[in-house]
Formats: structure tokens, C-alpha cells, sequence
């Protein structure tokens, strides 16, 4: 069984650590610039946020496209020293506050380059492809010409790590999405028995799908992507 297919225009990814790949559009750079984004706002990035804003700059350059964020895990870090920084009944800066919810960097993003359009954050417990598609799709039913989707994770703050099934890897990825020309990504079930000892997907296994180097697989929700030459 499959559905309808949506087609990819175009990509940028970020994976620190990562080989040098011949795809200029894979950044390993460990320190990205954010030089899409002015100084005071980009200060208040991680080197994933600043990735993100600088992709998402290449990709839509006139901002004026709707975006979809998703991320299983966020920025836990910030968060957990904000937690911890309570418990010692320090004050929190608001600020740092700002920066730890989900949608922060497409905050900072907007801010910095005036986009006005939906901006939409998902969590979706290791189903953020799923969802992101799955949204993207519904826009693109309502006449939208194309989206564009980001997906960026980062590993679990190692006083949680032991709780995490497997461990997360420090990468983001954006697509260009549409329902003409491009590429074809097509969405097929693909029951747990096929899939076999599959994890969650993260960044990473995005990047190495759009790479041709492995398949696509959600394993919850029994959904496999082709994409097509």
C-alpha cells in the first residue's frame, strides 16, 4: 500500500563528525557560522541552531515559505540546567528560557529574516519523519506550492543517557518540499518483520537516505520512503 507522493526540491544537512562528502549540500563543518543571522540574535544559538538558520537561508532566501521543525529530543541541555538551576532556587534568565522551547530556532530565524509564514514545532516520540511528511503533505493539499521541513537532534545530556534505548546523533537536515517536479518520495507500509531490527530515525539516517547509502524506516509506524532517482 502506498500514498500519495509528495517530491523533494532540494536539501541542505548538517553532521558534524561525519566524512567529507562529495554532496556540497552535507556540511561537516563542527562550528557552523549562523551568518544568515545578526550577531546579537546569533549568540543566543548552538552550533545546531546556527546550521539550521544558515540552511534554512539557503533554501528559502526570500523567507516567505511555511515551516515545519521537528525534533524528538530539543535542546535537553538547556532545559535540564534550567531545572537543575530551580531545585537551587537560582533565578532563570528569560532569555534562556526563550531559547529552550521547541520552536526556538525557528524563532530566531523569523526574527532574522522577517518570515511571517506558519511555523510549526513537532515532537513525535522517534515518528518526527513520519509527522513531518504527513504535515507537509496536508499543506501542500491546501494549495501551499511547496514547504519546507527541518528535522535537527542532538544526543540526550549525558546525566539522562542511560534512559535513552539508543543513542542520539548530533545532526539536522532541511528539505524543500513540494508536489511537483523534483524528486518523488513515496510512502509505503512495511510491516515490523521486513524492517527488521530497525531504530527510531534520527537526522543522521536521513542524511545517509537522501545519500543513497541506507533505507528509510519508521518502525512505529510501520512506514518505509523511497525516493526516486
Amino acid at each position: 500500500m502506498t500514498t500519495a507522493s509528495i517530491t523533494l526540491q532540494d536539501w541542505r544537512a548538517w553532521q558534524p563528525g561525519r566524512a567529507v562528502h562529495a554532496d556540497s549540500r552535507l556540511s561537516v563543518e563542527p562550528r557552523p557560522s549562523g551568518a544568515s543571522v545578526p550577531a546579537m540574535l546569533r549568540r543566543r544559538l548552538n552550533p545546531s541552531g546556527r546550521a539550521v538558520c544558515d540552511m534554512l537561508a539557503a533554501l528559502d532566501p526570500e523567507a516567505q515559505r511555511i515551516l515545519l521543525y521537528a525534533s524528538r529530543h530539543g535542546d535537553g541541555e538547556r532545559t535540564l540546567d534550567m531545572l537543575y538551576a530551580l531545585t537551587e532556587q537560582e533565578p532563570l534568565s528569560p532569555a534562556r528560557f526563550g531559547m529552550s522551547v521547541h520552536n526556538a530556532t525557528l524563532g530566531v530565524h523569523s526574527i532574522a529574516s522577517g518570515n511571517r509564514r506558519s511555523l510549526q514545532a513537532i515532537a513525535a516520540s522517534g515518528a518526527e519523519v513520519a509527522a513531518l511528511f504527513s504535515e507537509a503533505r496536508g499543506y501542500l493539499a491546501e494549495d501551499e506550492r511547496d514547504v519546507i521541513a527541518v528535522f535537527s537532534d542532538a544526543p540526550v545530556p549525558e546525566r539522562f543517557a542511560a534512559h535513552v534505548a539508543e543513542p542520539t546523533e548530533l545532526a539536522a537536515v532541511v528539505l524543500h518540499l513540494s508536489i511537483r517536479g523534483g524528486r518523488s518520495i513515496d510512502t509505503h507500509t512495511c510491516a515490523l518483520s521486513q524492517a527488521g531490527h530497525v531504530r527510531a530515525p534520527q537526522p543522521a539516517d536521513v542524511i545517509a537516505w537522501l545519500l543513497g547509502e541506507a533505507p528509510l524506516v519508521c518502525p512505529s509506524r510501520q512506514l518505509a520512503w523511497t525516493l526516486s532517482p
